[in-house]
C-alpha cells in the first residue's frame, strides 16, 4: 500500500530571545536576554481552533503536536501541509479530509495548571482508559542519573535568560533524542509529539522527561505519545498521580543529582544500591 508524503512543512524560524535594558538596585543598566513570546493562531482548513502563546522555536511541529495530543487529527497521513507565517502569527493546516465533527469535539475546554494555560478538550479524559502502555518495559537508576546529568549539562534558553520550561526525549539507554524549550511545558511536550509523529517514532522504549510539574495533562500527553516513564525534576498533582496509575505509568519526581521519587509504576524500575556507594562525580 503507498504512504502519502508527509506534509509540507514551512520550516519558519524566529528569534528565541529579546534583548531589554534593566537597572539594578544600585541604579546601574545594563543589557540582558529575556526569552521570545509570541502569538501563534492555529487555522486548520480555514477554521480558527486555537491561539498558542509560544517561544516560536519549532511551530510546525508544536502545532502537529497538539492537533495529535488533542486526538483531531488521526494519522500525520492525513495533514497535506503546515504552514508558518509570522507577518500575521498564524499557521494554516490543510487536511486531507477535514475534521470530523470538529465543533462538537472542540466545544468542551478545559483551562489547564499548565504554565501559559495549557487547554485540553474536555473528551480527553474519557480516552484514558483505552490507553495501554508496555507492560515490559524498564528503567534502570543509572539511566535516570545519565539523563539527569545530561539535562544539567544541556544547553538551553533558559541558562540564557530564564523564564523557560525544557522538555526532551530520551531512549531507555539515555541517549538525548530531542529537546525542546517553550513558555509553557504543554507546548514543549506537544512539540516533541509533532517530531515523534514526523519520523514515525514510537514511544514504547523512551522516556520523557520535563521540567515542569507532572500535571494530568502531561501525564495523559506522555500517555498518548505510548511513553511509559515521565520524569521531572519538580513534582506531581493528585490527578496527575491519579491518571499515572490508570495507564500503568511510571512517575518519577524531585529527579536532582541522584535523588529521585517514584510516585508509581515502581515495579518497572531497576534498582542498582552499588550506584549510591560510589563516590561522586567530580563537576
Amino acid at each position: 500500500m503507498h504512504r502519502p508524503a508527509g506534509p509540507v512543512l514551512s520550516e519558519s524560524s524566529a528569534a528565541l530571545t529579546h534583548e531589554v535594558e534593566v537597572v539594578d538596585e544600585r541604579g546601574r543598566r545594563s543589557v540582558i536576554s529575556i526569552p521570545a513570546e509570541r502569538a501563534l493562531t492555529v487555522y486548520v482548513d480555514k477554521r480558527e481552533l486555537v491561539t498558542l502563546m509560544t517561544l516560536g522555536g519549532a511551530p510546525e511541529a508544536l502545532t502537529l503536536g497538539y492537533l495529535r495530543n488533542q486526538r483531531l487529527v488521526r494519522s500525520i497521513d492525513d495533514i497535506v501541509s503546515v504552514q508558518v507565517d509570522w507577518a500575521v502569527d498564524a499557521v494554516a493546516v490543510v487536511t486531507r479530509s477535514g475534521i470530523a465533527d470538529v465543533e462538537a469535539r472542540t466545544a468542551k475546554k478545559v483551562v489547564t495548571t499548565g504554565c501559559g494555560q495549557g487547554s485540553v478538550f474536555g473528551g480527553l479524559m474519557d480516552e484514558v482508559d483505552q490507553i495501554v502502555l508496555p507492560a515490559g518495559a524498564q528503567l534502570r537508576q543509572s539511566i535516570v542519573y545519565r539523563i539527569v546529568e545530561t539535562i544539567r549539562t544541556q544547553q538551553s534558553i533558559y541558562k540564557q535568560a530564564g523564564s523557560v520550561h525544557g522538555c526532551a526525549l530520551f531512549s531507555n539507554s539515555g541517549e538525548l533524542l530531542y529537546f525542546v524549550e517553550d513558555v509553557g511545558r504543554h507546548n514543549a511536550v506537544d512539540a516533541i509529539a509533532g517530531r515523534m509523529w514526523l519520523d514515525g517514532m514510537d514511544g514504547g522504549d523512551k522516556v520523557f522527561y520535563t521540567t515542569g510539574r507532572l500535571t494530568s495533562e502531561m501525564v495523559i500527553k506522555g500517555a498518548q505519545m505510548g511513553i511509559p516513564f515521565l520524569l521531572s525534576r519538580s513534582g506531581t498533582t493528585q490527578m496527575g498521580h491519579m491518571v499515572a496509575g490508570k495507564v500503568g505509568m511510571s512517575l518519577l519526581a524531585r529527579c536532582t543529582g541522584k535523588h529521585f521519587l517514584v510516585l508509581s509504576g515502581a515495579e518497572r524500575m531497576v534498582f542498582e544500591p552499588g550506584l549510591l556507594d560510589a563516590p561522586p562525580v567530580p563537576r
